[in-house]
């Protein structure tokens, strides 16, 4: 039985490309980029953002912090909302709150942006903490993340946990602590990259949580 259930931010919870495509569009080209494709632009969905601008675009370390800042200025100030929660998932959270699981947000996301989110939308209710990435901090492993929440509720059997996420860097982190995953085939990741990083289970659907956690 899961007892602690770990949600993916963006592609999980919440559509979020509507307001991190718009501002990597401002940020590139504030770096001088010529018109980036949308394909390419989705590949920021999911990751730590430096990871993204140096694994993605090549970026040197000073390049990718320049980039980093333009977006989070832009996305902070104008687009940070712009992505509405997924069809189902508040009645998911809801129910699986009024069963008694503890719930964490656990994400790549700055832990205060991720936060403003979750309150912006009224879910914050449902959830015990919401744990994200220190701007100021050189890790980015989402694993670390998990850990935290492990020592936060002093976990002893981490058989009770599942994390929730829609890309490989959810199932590979949940695959690095020790943890089975629920990969969610309706974010921005595809069937085959959650099986061949071998998700747990996949559903299709927010509601399909309820069948393995609930």
């Amino acid at each position: 039985m899961y007892n602690y259930v770990f949600f993916d931010l963006d592609g999980t919870l919440t559509q979020s490309e509507f307001g991190i495509l718009q501002a990597i569009e401002y940020t590139l080209k504030k770096m001088g980029e010529e018109e980036t494709s949308k394909e390419t632009m989705l590949k920021f969905i999911g990751p730590p953002l430096y990871d993204s601008f140096v694994g993605i675009l090549g970026y040197d370390e000073e390049k990718a912090n320049k980039g980093v800042k333009i977006f989070r200025d832009y996305y902070e100030s104008t687009t940070l909302f712009n992505a509405p929660l997924y069809e189902g998932i508040e009645e998911v959270l809801e129910k699986l709150h009024k069963e008694g699981k503890k719930l964490y947000v656990v994400t790549s996301k700055v832990e205060r942006m991720a936060k403003l989110i979750v309150e912006h939308f009224g879910i914050d209710k449902y959830f015990a903490g919401v744990v994200g990435s220190d701007p100021n901090s050189k890790t980015h492993g989402k694993d670390e993340l998990i850990r935290r929440v492990f020592a936060m509720e002093n976990v002893d059997d981490i058989s009770t946990c599942v994390m929730i996420g829609d890309r490989l860097f959810d199932i590979n982190a949940a695959n690095k602590v020790g943890i089975d995953s629920i990969g969610a085939e309706y974010g921005y990741g595809t069937r085959k990259e959650l099986e061949d990083c071998g998700s747990t289970y996949i559903v299709e659907k927010p509601m399909e949580i309820l069948d393995i956690v609930g």
